[in-house]
């Protein structure tokens, strides 16, 4: 199982199989860390300049790449859902409770300084999570939400259905 620079189980043989996709590539394909971080010294910004800044794991042309092969890449999953058990996020405005997803760190890639260069960030309901980290429940288990985190959901979308009910002011104001 991969683990982190602590030695921890992240909870994947591969982290790289819960990529949805780069955080640096745009709708149109391209990088936008090298149009950024323009660098005429560096390999990475030239190589992609000469290509119009096209990413090369999403190029129907080019080299081959995969997303472990590119040295920029980062990736946080937007998907709004634990990738364990499927429990949707319901998150209350203006309201102090603890979310009901965390995320969770599958992966970090160091080069050869040691510099922390790949990333890959899912997200997990805050039960699921600690049952990666405290024992050894991996994140492709087939898992259901436990009842814990049902009710949790569930409370909350009460509130807000609440927040959601029409009260006339003369209602809410009579004496």
């Amino acid at each position: 199982m991969e683990k982190t620079p602590l030695g921890t189980a992240v909870g994947v043989d591969d982290p790289y199989d819960y990529v949805e996709r780069c955080d640096h590539v745009t709708d149109d394909g391209k990088c936008r860390y090298a149009f950024e971080h323009a660098d005429s010294n560096s390999k990475f910004f030239r190589a992609l300049r000469d290509h119009d800044y096209v990413c090369p794991v999403v190029a129907d042309d080019g080299p081959d790449w995969g997303w472990a092969d590119c040295p920029q890449f980062r990736c946080t999953n937007r998907s709004r859902e634990c990738v364990r058990c499927g429990l949707e996020e319901v998150r209350m405005a203006h309201d102090g409770d603890r979310p009901l997803l965390e995320e969770h760190h599958l992966s970090y890639r160091g080069d050869e300084d040691g510099e922390v260069t790949h990333e890959i960030t899912v997200f997990l309901c805050r039960w699921c999570h600690a049952k990666v980290h405290d024992s050894f429940a991996r994140i492709d288990d087939d898992a259901t939400p436990t009842p814990e985190a049902l009710a949790d959901r569930e409370a909350r979308r009460s509130r807000e259905l609440d927040e959601l009910g029409f009260e006339s002011a003369a209602d809410r104001f009579r004496d």
